[in-house]
C-alpha cells in the first residue's frame, strides 16, 4: 500500500475496516486541511468537496450516516478525514469547513466511538434531547446507538474508535469473568474532572509513542499495552452498566484460584504451561482451578491461555510490515501453535478472518 507521494504506509497507519484504496491516489484537496493534531499528520484518509463521498467513506468508520448542510454553506463544502489505527484502538480526527449536521441512525455494531470537540460549538441529539459537545464533555457511542451530531463551522472532532471485541475481551479480564450483558457506556462524558487527567494522559501516550521515531510502538512492540490502558481507564471512568463492578469488584474479582492462575498465565504465556504450573503458583487444587475458570471466565484453563496466545499472535500480525520478513507460521509457532491448518482455524473462530488477512492489511 502506498500513502500520499508514493511512500510506503507507516508502520501504524493501517485501517483494517475502511477501504483505503483511495488512498493510494493524491487526495483531492480544494482547502488545506486544519488544525490536524501533529499524530495525525500524513494520515489523511479523506479530503473531498463532495458530500457524498464524504457520507460514504464516513460511514465505514461510524456505521450508516448522512451528512447535511445549510443550502449556502453547501457550495463551499469540505470534509477532511485523518485516521491512524494501532492494533483495535483508531484515533481520527474530522473537520468539515462549514456547519454540517452528521447523522447516525445506528453506530456500527462493531466499535465503541470517544468524540471530543477540539474547537468552535457542537451538539448531539439523543433520544429527542440536545447536549452540548465542546472540549469539556465528550460523546461515548455504544455499538448500535443512533445520534445526531450538530456542528458549528470550524467544529473539528478528535475520535477514539475501540473494536467492540478488544474492550469486552479488557472488561473481563478487568472482571476476572465473562460478560453477562453487552456494555453500553452512558452517552455524555466529563472530560474536566481531576479522574480524566488518566484518559488525557492516555491519549497523550499514544500520541507520543506515534510521533517519535525511535519509539517502542514504532518498532512493533508494546502497542497492544498503550491499547490496554486507554480501554481501562474509558472503563474505569465513564460510566456504564458495569461501573460498580469495576470500580470495586474487580480489585479482588474472581476467586483466588484464578485470580492467581491468570497472574501466572500473563507472566509465562511465551511458555509452556501445564494445570500444574496452576496449582504450584496458585496454591489451590486442580479442581479448585478448573472450577473457578468455567464459572468465572465460562472457558477452561487450557482454552483461557489459547485465547490469550492467539490475542498476542493477532498483535503481532496486526503491527507487521512487509519489510520486516513476518510470517503467520513464525508468529504462530512462537506462541505455541504448532499445527498451522489447526491454528488457522482457531484464529478465524475468534477474530472472523484468517491470519493471513490480518497480516496482508
Amino acid at each position: 500500500m502506498l500513502a500520499e507521494g508514493g511512500g510506503p504506509v507507516p508502520r501504524l497507519s493501517r485501517l483494517g475496516f475502511m477501504n483505503v484504496d483511495r488512498t493510494r491516489m493524491p487526495v483531492r484537496s480544494r482547502l488545506r486541511s486544519r488544525g490536524v493534531p501533529t499524530v495525525l499528520q500524513g494520515h489523511e484518509v479523506l479530503c473531498t468537496t463532495d458530500i457524498v463521498e464524504a457520507a460514504e467513506t464516513i460511514s465505514e468508520f461510524f456505521g450508516h450516516t448522512r451528512i447535511a448542510t445549510t443550502q449556502q454553506a453547501r457550495a463551499d463544502f469540505q470534509a477532511t478525514f485523518n485516521a491512524l489505527r494501532f492494533v483495535d484502538v483508531t484515533m481520527a480526527y474530522l473537520d468539515f469547513r462549514g456547519p454540517a449536521r452528521m447523522s447516525v441512525p445506528q453506530a456500527s455494531d462493531d466499535a465503541f466511538t470517544v468524540h471530543m470537540t477540539t474547537a468552535g460549538t457542537a451538539s448531539v441529539s439523543l433520544d429527542g434531547r440536545e447536549h452540548p459537545i465542546t472540549a469539556f464533555f465528550a460523546l461515548v457511542v455504544s455499538p448500535g446507538t443512533g445520534y445526531t451530531l450538530r456542528l458549528g463551522a470550524d467544529s473539528p472532532q478528535l475520535v477514539i474508535r475501540i473494536e467492540r471485541p478488544a474492550l469486552e475481551r479488557q472488561l473481563s479480564r478487568m472482571l476476572g469473568k465473562s460478560l453477562d450483558a453487552p456494555v453500553v457506556f452512558e452517552p455524555l462524558g466529563d472530560l474536566t474532572t481531576d479522574e480524566a487527567v488518566r484518559w488525557h494522559g492516555a491519549l497523550q501516550l499514544l500520541s507520543s509513542e506515534v510521533i517519535s521515531p525511535n519509539s517502542l510502538t514504532q518498532q512493533g512492540i508494546g502497542a497492544d499495552a498503550i491499547e490496554e490502558l486507554l480501554v481501562s481507564t474509558l472503563l474505569y471512568l465513564q460510566g456504564s452498566n458495569y461501573t460498580t463492578l469495576v470500580r470495586t469488584q474487580h480489585r479482588r474479582s474472581g476467586r483466588a484460584a484464578v485470580r492467581r492462575s491468570v497472574e501466572y498465565i500473563e507472566m509465562h504465556l511465551a511458555e509452556p504451561i501445564t494445570l500444574a504450573d496452576l496449582v504450584e503458583a496458585s496454591g489451590m487444587s486442580a479442581r479448585s482451578i478448573q472450577a473457578g475458570f468455567r464459572e468465572d471466565l465460562g472457558t477452561t484453563p487450557v482454552g483461557y491461555i489459547r485465547d490469550r496466545r492467539l490475542d498476542r499472535v493477532r498483535a503481532e500480525l496486526m503491527q507487521a510490515l512487509p519489510g520486516d520478513g513476518v510470517t503467520v507460521t513464525a508468529i504462530a509457532e512462537q506462541w505455541g501453535f504448532g499445527h498451522l491448518g489447526g491454528f488457522a482455524a482457531l484464529y478465524k473462530r475468534r477474530f472472523g478472518e484468517p491470519p493471513s488477512q490480518t497480516l496482508r492489511r
